[in-house]
């Protein structure tokens, strides 16, 4: 009875005020966490670590409290600033920052709804940081556009086949995914690595999670 007279407390009384805000706002960014997490699903799923959905939600709450316009308990994700996102790491023991040094280049078409990494040609074993075993990688990039407010997602992704993880060049990479052209929803861009070991013919993930890594690399907002 006591819990029940205290949560009735929390829901009305004037005093918890600040507390029903509070409570508002981190529901509001966890909801919006997992929306942009879920649009990646099929990339961070081997490239994520065990705090990952903790810290996208801290990410979301930072994004929720820069929204100038609504007042505090209203604000939202999606009036905040959304660049904030940009460098989040699914994996804080592989960060796309310590394990894949290549230069790149991000194109985003919002008329046909493109959104294009191209990596120059670059020698594997100078620029990138593989697990003990490796015998190969594969690069990997996803894109999404997301409505907070409504709920909605759309993610793509695409992966170059496995490579060589040796001493000779790499051609040069170009990945694409294709969204909604003419769309007015925010995009979002993650870039990736994972590493592989072959084995009579067949390649076998190296999924320890010291290594593979993701990371926004590129947000674009209709509000920036």
């Amino acid at each position: 009875m006591a819990t029940k007279n205290y949560s009735k407390r929390v829901a009305t009384a004037p005093d918890f005020a600040r507390t029903r805000e509070n409570m508002a706002e981190f529901e509001r960014a966890a909801t919006s966490g997992k929306l942009l997490t879920d649009a990646f699903r099929a990339i961070v799923s081997e490239s994520s670590d065990a705090r990952q959905t903790a810290r996208m939600n801290k990410a979301m709450s930072k994004v929720i409290k820069s929204d100038k316009l609504n007042d505090r308990g209203q604000r939202k994700v999606s009036e905040g600033d959304l660049q904030l996102l940009r460098g989040f790491e699914f994996n804080v023991d592989a960060k796309l920052t310590t394990v894949f040094f290549p230069p790149r280049t991000v194109t985003i078409d919002r008329a046909t709804g493109t959104l294009k990494v191209d990596i120059p040609a670059f020698v594997p074993r100078k620029m990138l940081k593989a697990p003990p075993n490796t015998t190969h990688f594969s690069v990997v990039c996803g894109a999404a556009e997301v409505n907070f407010d409504v709920g909605t997602q759309k993610g793509a992704s695409t992966s170059t086949a496995e490579l060589p993880y040796g001493k000779e060049l790499t051609e040069p990479i170009s990945l694409s995914n294709v969204l909604t052209p003419n769309s007015t929803e925010a995009f979002f861009l993650v870039l990736g690595v994972t590493f592989h070991q072959l084995v009579n013919g067949k390649y076998y993930p190296l999924n320890n999670g010291t290594y593979n890594a993701v990371a926004v690399i590129q947000v674009d907002a209709p509000n920036p």
